[in-house]
C-alpha cells in the first residue's frame, strides 16, 4: 500500500518577514489539535530548529540544497516524515535566496520542488496596500514550477487593511489569500547577534506556545488549508540505517549546554551510525569529563556569553587540555574552537582563560566578521578525513583570532568566492582540530566514519597503555 504524507513549506519574501513566528504558530496550532508533526528547517540554522523541537516534541532536521545533495535531502525528509500526520518546513531568507544570485542552490524554492511540497508565502504587509499584489504576482510568476498553497499577510494593521489587500489581489494572482495576522508585539522571541535567542536560553513557555497557536487559529481557516493539502507519496526506498551495539561503540563526548548548542542532528546521527555512542556533557557545569571517552566534539554556540562560567570551571579546562596533549581526537567548530584556544576577550576587552589546547586568542567584535557557505578541501590526512576529501559547511561569527603565539598546522583549503584566493584554515595540534566553519558531515560520506575510526584507534592505544 502506498504511503502518503501531507506537508507544507512556510516561506517569506525576505528575511524578517515573520516566517519563523508563523512557522512556530502553525506547529503550535497543529500540535494543539493532537497532530504528530515532523519539523524541518531549510538552511544552515541551529536556533530555529530548537524552537521547533520545543513545540512539537520531535527533533527538527536541517535541509540544505547547497551543502547536501538532492538525494540526501529527500532521504532526511522521508525518513523522518513517513510516520507523522503532517510535515512543516520552515524556509530560509527570501523564497528564492540561496548560495548566489545566479542559481536556486540552497533556496527554499529549490527544496519545495525537490520535496514536491506546496508553500505558504508570507508577506510583511506593514505600510503596504495595493503594491502587495504586484509583489505577490512577481513571486508567483518568477518560477512557475513552485506550487503555492496561498499567501499569508503578516503585520497587518487591521481587518480593514486585510480586506484592502484581498481586493488588490483579485484578478491579479492565482494563489488564494489565506488571511492576515495583525501586528502583536507580545508575540516575539528575543534576538541577539547570531539571530534569535536559543531554546536553551529562552524556552517557549506553555503560555507563549498557546498564544502562537491562537494567532494562527484566529487569523486563518486552518481546516481549509489542511483539507486542501494533497497527499504526497512517501519515497520508501530510503531505509533506516542500523546503529551498532553500544558494547562495540566508541564513546564520544559531545558538549551540550547554553554555551555549546549548535549541532546538526544529522552529524550526531551519522557518528552513531559509524559506531559512536554519543555522551553529552557540559563544559560549563560538569566538573569532569564523562569516563572512558575516546573522542570529544565541541560544537558552536555562545561561549562569549558564558565566558566567565567556562573560565571558572578550571577542572574541566585542564581535563580537556590533558586529553588533547594525550592525543585524543578532539574536534571543535566555531564556539568550540574558541573554547579550545588560550582565551576569549569580550567586547570590553576582558580576557577569560580557556583550555589552551591551541596557542590562539579570540576577541569579540561589534560587527559581523564572517557569514556564508564554505567548501573545504582537506590538504592532508586528519581526524575528519583523508587528503583531498571535500566537505561543505557554513561560517557565521562576530569574533576573530586576535593572536597566534605559536605556529600551527592547517589542514583545510577553503574554496573562495569568485575573485578571492583560497585560504588555509582548520588548525591542528596533536589530534585536536579546530575551525570557525560548521561542517555538515552529510556532505562527505567518509567524514563521520573517519572521525569514529580515529577515536577507535585512540581507544585501542589508550587501553593498551592502561
Amino acid at each position: 500500500m502506498e504511503v502518503t504524507i501531507k506537508g507544507l513549506v512556510i516561506a517569506g519574501t525576505k528575511s524578517g518577514s515573520g516566517k519563523t513566528t508563523i512557522a512556530l504558530g502553525f506547529m503550535a496550532a497543529l500540535a494543539d489539535r493532537g497532530l504528530k508533526i515532523a519539523p524541518f528547517k531549510v538552511g544552515p540554522d541551529f536556533i530555529d530548529p530548537g524552537h521547533h523541537t520545543r513545540i512539537t516534541g520531535v527533533i527538527s532536521r536541517n535541509l540544505d540544497g547547497w551543502m547536501l545533495s538532492k538525494s540526501l535531502n529527500r532521504q532526511c525528509f522521508f525518513q523522518n516524515a513517513r510516520r507523522v500526520d503532517i510535515a512543516v518546513v520552515e524556509g530560509v531568507m527570501g523564497l528564492f535566496d540561496g548560495y548566489d544570485g545566479r542559481s536556486e542552490a540552497g533556496s527554499t524554492a529549490q527544496m519545495a520542488k525537490w520535496l514536491n511540497l506546496p508553500l505558504i508565502l508570507v508577506v510583511d504587509a506593514r505600510s503596504m496596500a495595493r503594491s502587495a499584489a504586484a509583489l505577490v504576482q512577481g513571486f508567483e510568476n518568477f518560477d512557475r514550477q513552485v506550487v503555492y498553497a496561498g499567501v499569508l499577510f503578516n503585520n497587518i494593521g487591521s481587518r480593514r487593511h486585510l480586506r484592502y489587500l484581498q481586493e488588490a489581489l483579485e484578478g491579479q494572482v492565482r494563489m488564494p489569500c489565506l488571511g492576515g495576522i495583525v501586528r502583536n508585539d507580545e508575540i516575539s522571541i528575543p534576538e541577539r547577534h547570531l539571530g534569535l535567542v536559543t531554546q536553551q536560553d529562552f524556552a517557549l513557555s506553555h503560555e507563549n506556545i498557546t498564544r502562537l497557536a491562537n494567532m494562527i487559529e484566529d487569523s486563518i481557516d486552518l481546516d481549509s488549508i489542511l483539507n486542501d493539502l494533497a497527499q504526497s507519496p512517501v519515497d520508501t526506498t530510503f531505509s533506516q540505517p542500523e546503529r551498532p551495539d553500544f558494547a562495540t561503540a566508541v564513546r564520544i563526548g559531545v558538549a551540550r549546554d547554553n554555551a555549546f548548542c549548535f549541532y546538526y542532528q544529522d552529524n550526531l546521527d551519522l557518528l552513531a551510525v559509524a559506531g559512536a555512542q554519543v555522551i553529552e556533557f557540559s563544559p560549563m557545569n560538569d566538573t569532569s569529563l564523562p569516563p572512558d571517552l575516546d573522542g570529544i566534539y565541541l560544537g558552536g554556540g555562545y561561549p562569549e556569553l558564558f565566558a566567565r562560567q567556562l573560565s571558572a570551571n578550571l577542572a574541566m579546562r585542564r581535563q580537556i587540555r590533558k586529553q588533547s596533549e594525550a592525543g585524543m581526537p578532539i574536534y571543535g567548530e566555531c564556539g568550540g574552537f574558541m573554547y579550545l584556544g588560550r582565551q576569549i576577550s569580550d567586547l570590553e576587552g576582558r580576557p577569560f582563560p580557556m583550555t589552551g589546547c591551541f596557542p590562539v586568542e579570540t576577541r569579540m567584535l561589534t560587527r559581523l566578521k564572517a557569514l556564508g557557505y564554505r567548501q573545504i578541501e582537506l590538504t592532508c590526512d586528519s581526524i575528519l578525513g583523508g587528503a583531498g576529501d571535500v566537505i561543505r559547511g557554513h561560517e557565521f561569527h562576530y569574533s576573530e583570532l586576535s593572536q597566534i603565539s605559536n605556529p600551527m598546522d592547517t589542514v583545510y583549503r577553503v574554496t573562495p568566492r569568485a575573485g578571492n584566493q583560497a585560504q588555509p584554515e582548520g588548525y591542528r595540534i596533536n589530534n585536536t582540530l579546530g575551525s570557525y566553519i560548521h561542517l555538515h558531515f552529510g556532505s562527505c560520506h567518509a567524514t563521520a566514519t573517519h572521525f569514529v575510526d580515529n577515536c577507535r584507534l585512540y581507544q585501542r592505544e589508550r587501553k593498551n597503555v592502561l
